[in-house]
This record gives structure tokens, C-alpha cells and sequence, in this order.
């Protein structure tokens, strides 16, 4: 599993980054990530293989 930190803050990009902060929270409540630290810069633990239907939904703004 990939370790990933997240940005402290979101870019307001459209579709939402990768590594902003509200996609992690997202893939984590869909299952794909654990969340290993807290604050404002987040480590996460990722699959090794995230569908690419649940990165577009995560990424959507």
C-alpha cells in the first residue's frame, strides 16, 4: 500500500486533485484508504488498485 499525504489545503481545482484532502477523506469512507495520521497534512494508506469509477466520484467537485 502507498503512503500518500494530503495538502494542507484544497486547490480549488476542478476535478479536485489527487492528493487534496477531501478525495483521501473520501476514499476512506469508500473503503480504498486508511487514514494513519490526523492534522492537517494526513497520511494515508492507499490500495494498489483504486477503480477508476471511485476516483472520478471522489474527485468530483
Amino acid at each position: 500500500m502507498p503512503t500518500v499525504s494530503a495538502k494542507k489545503k484544497c486547490c480549488k481545482d476542478k476535478p479536485r486533485c489527487k492528493q487534496c484532502p477531501v478525495v483521501l477523506m473520501r476514499l476512506a469512507k469508500m473503503g480504498y484508504a486508511e487514514q494513519l495520521t490526523t492534522g492537517k497534512k494526513a497520511k494515508y494508506d492507499l490500495d494498489k488498485k483504486v477503480p477508476k469509477k471511485a476516483m472520478l466520484v471522489a474527485r468530483q467537485r
